[in-house]
């Protein structure tokens, strides 16, 4: 994984999306179209934080989210999603 450049601001957090499942467990191959974009993925990069509330994600954690939380970003052709921290719901 190459060193992404961007550094997000107060409370944001830049987050990589884990890939999308290929296969049901019964080993059923799923089409694009019915893909389900994942809500889950691994912290990037943080900001530094508000005032008062200080960060409590961790660069490396792995993050579930918010189905249509954050802004997707295109680096490098990696995307990425940036969102508040508290559009994150659990660390994993």
């Amino acid at each position: 994984m190459s060193k992404v450049h961007i550094r997000p601001l107060a409370d944001r957090v830049l987050v990589q999306p884990a890939a999308a499942e290929e296969k049901t467990v019964g080993g059923i191959i799923i089409p694009d179209s019915a893909k389900e974009k994942p809500q889950k993925g691994k912290v990037i990069a943080i900001g530094p934080g508000k005032k008062d509330e200080p960060i409590t994600v961790k660069v490396g954690d792995q993050v579930l989210y918010g189905k249509y939380s954050g802004t997707e970003l295109d680096i490098d052709g990696a995307s990425y999603l940036i969102m508040k921290e508290s559009d994150i719901y659990a660390i994993t």
